[in-house]
């Protein structure tokens, strides 16, 4: 399937440089560019990943959120993801490793869901943007479905 995909890539961009060379070149310095903001995050938090699983054992991990956990294990790890602040791109491989490594389905659903849904760190902005009223309730909200999304991905998986 990876192979197909890079074929597919490299015929397209053939065909993006046989129809106009300039617009396909002026397209890759700008994906070029995109590659370069975002290659620090990346790099930073691929080694706090390292980092992480060469402190932490399989046990650890399983013990703090693993299956066993249960709605302990939901809780931690929805208080990890509701005040940190992790790109998207980064979030889905990190919680791939940590089920890799112990961690169970439940939490990771909460962790993830509250990575992308609950802002604790960006709550200040939201607040000064939309007021506080709205930025409380849009985050207890978000709070609320990622406990529901835990809970359904835990009894569907």
């Amino acid at each position: 399937m990876t192979t197909a995909l890079y074929v597919f890539a490299i015929a397209a961009l053939g065909v993006s440089i046989f129809k106009s060379k300039e617009k396909t070149m002026l397209a890759l310095k700008k994906a070029w560019k995109s590659f370069e903001n975002i290659l620090p995050q990346f790099l930073s938090i691929l080694i706090i990943i390292g980092v992480i699983l060469a402190i932490l054992t399989p046990e650890q991990i399983s013990e703090v959120l693993g299956s066993e956990s249960g709605w302990y294990g939901v809780l931690i790890a929805a208080g990890i993801g509701s005040v940190t602040l992790v790109p998207a791109f980064v979030a889905f491989p990190l919680a791939a490793a940590l089920l890799r490594n112990g961690a169970g389905i439940m939490q990771i659903a909460a962790f993830v869901s509250t990575l992308m849904m609950v802002g604790i760190v960006t709550m200040p902005i939201e607040i000064k943007y939309f007021g506080k009223k709205a930025a409380i309730l849009r985050n207890v909200t978000a709070l609320a479905f990622s406990l529901a999304v835990a809970l359904v991905m835990g009894v569907m998986l």
